[in-house]
């Protein structure tokens, strides 16, 4: 805990260069661009109408008395920011290779831009969200003020997950290859197109060890319901999200001194 209070206290000392590496990945992004830092928004409202037309029109997925289109956007925007995050970072070391073998800065800062930028994408699509939210007169309680805890979730978890994959991808180039593939089957064992209670009563709690299944049913529940989140998923949740953080920040941590090398 001490050793993990002092990378923090580092890694604080190093802000104003996150800041620039996040404005240099902002700019590279969406430079020579038609619509810029619309496509943030683009893309989830594309496949809330994709999977609109397809599982609600044509096949004809129940979405629990909930609009489709509002159903289905309310899982996409974290899962778009969890798939963004993933995939910017498990290659954020690789495709930043001349500044880790020449200058000396904390590495985790590298997968720690690909998680801010994309949250800048989730801030931005969530304002669309926000319209379709009014649009279908859905009233918000209380319970929203839950979707700060639920967020802080998923942020330790993108986090523990970037940081493993980011230095998996160091030693071994295939994990950028397999990243798509995985969170496309991820994806469909998550309540995004279909509600969890689609799932038989008798696999539903090996279901709900996907991480992001709690994580989107837990958005749901407090925006779209206005329910409190599911107490014992929170907590395994928090769980998940802790250990699978340490582990994996320990692991890159480990990993680091020879990424110079081996890059």
């Amino acid at each position: 805990m001490r050793k993990m209070l002092v990378q923090i206290r580092l890694l604080w000392s190093y802000r104003e260069l996150l800041s620039s590496l996040v404005l240099r990945e902002i700019k590279i992004r969406y430079k020579q661009t038609l619509i810029g830092i619309a496509w943030s928004v683009f893309q989830p409202f594309a496949l809330m109408v994709t999977f609109t037309l397809v599982f609600s029109l044509f096949a004809r997925f129940p979405s629990e008395g909930i609009p489709y289109p509002l159903f289905s956007y309310c899982a996409l925007l974290p899962w778009t920011f969890f798939a963004t995050s993933l995939n910017r970072a498990t290659q954020s070391l690789t495709n930043n290779s001349t500044l880790l073998t020449k200058v000396y800065f904390p590495r985790e800062l590298l997968p720690l831009t690909s998680i801010i930028t994309a949250s800048l994408d989730f801030g931005i699509a969530s304002t669309l969200f926000i319209g379709v939210l009014f649009f279908y007169h859905i009233s918000l309680t209380l319970n929203i003020m839950f979707i700060i805890l639920i967020l802080v979730i998923q942020v330790i978890f993108t986090s523990g997950m970037a940081f493993f994959l980011s230095a998996l991808n160091v030693s071994f180039r295939d994990t950028m290859q397999a990243i798509p593939l995985i969170l496309q089957v991820w994806m469909y064992a998550s309540p995004i197109v279909y509600p969890s209670s689609l799932v038989p009563e008798k696999m539903r709690y090996l279901y709900m060890l996907n991480p992001m299944a709690g994580i989107i049913d837990s958005y749901r529940r407090v925006i779209l319901y206005g329910l409190p989140p599911d107490p014992l998923y929170l907590i395994y949740l928090f769980f998940i999200a802790g250990t699978v953080f340490l582990l994996s920040y320990r692991y890159f941590k480990r990993k680091e001194i020879f990424f110079a090398d081996i890059i």
